[in-house]
């Protein structure tokens, strides 16, 4: 089993209680004072040191931020969630950074939550999501609709609102009459039959 690896800067922000679970997930009992907090950092990155190939540096996985909607982004690291990033009313600084639920950052514009996250994230820093959040979509389920996404970009489709697949030279034919479509432009149209359908066109 492979863990994070954590730097002494992002270690020092943690309490004594978080140090100690961090510990305990890793099967480090340290030496020394144990009510001190640098007792069990020193204890953790010593191991780390011993052991690096049970760590994962988690900025050597790149980000991968999924655009859900415009007021909705989310942050994956593989297929980890990592962050996420909201949009409220404030009427200031209405983006936010969410880890587990909570806001850990917020900023006037949706590129300074990116910053954030990705500068925190690869010092190491960033609050660590829990996976089994009830109120996030399952990892699995994003990495399907990312893999959805890829798919359908590569053959030139958009996602509309709606979910129609769609490309620009497609949407043009929709948008004209059917009687005055050519022969060869109903063809086009007849091989993009999920979208016919959808649409309830039928050739009169």
């Amino acid at each position: 089993m492979t863990h994070r690896t954590y730097t002494q800067q992002a270690l020092r922000r943690y309490t004594l209680p978080r140090l100690k679970t961090i510990a305990a997930e890793l099967g480090i009992t340290p030496t020394g004072d144990k009510r001190g907090s640098e007792t069990w950092i020193n204890a953790i990155i010593a191991h780390q040191s011993a052991h690096p190939e049970k760590f994962i540096t988690p900025a050597n996985i790149a980000l991968t931020p999924i655009e859900i909607s415009f007021y909705d982004h989310e942050y994956y690291a593989g297929d980890k969630l990592i962050a996420a990033i909201h949009y409220d009313d404030d009427l200031t600084r209405p983006w936010v950074v969410m880890v587990n639920s909570k806001e850990i950052h917020r900023a006037s514009t949706n590129i300074l939550c990116h910053h954030y996250i990705c500068s925190h994230y690869k010092d190491g820093t960033l609050p660590v999501q829990e996976q089994n959040a009830t109120d996030t979509p399952s990892p699995a389920e994003n990495a399907i609709m990312a893999e959805i996404f890829n798919e359908c970009h590569s053959y030139g489709f958009e996602i509309l609102n709606d979910g129609i697949y769609n490309n620009a030279d497609f949407s043009e034919l929709l948008d004209r009459p059917f009687d005055e479509l050519t022969i060869e432009e109903w063809q086009r149209l007849r091989e993009y039959e999920p979208v016919a359908e959808s649409r309830e066109l039928v050739r009169v």
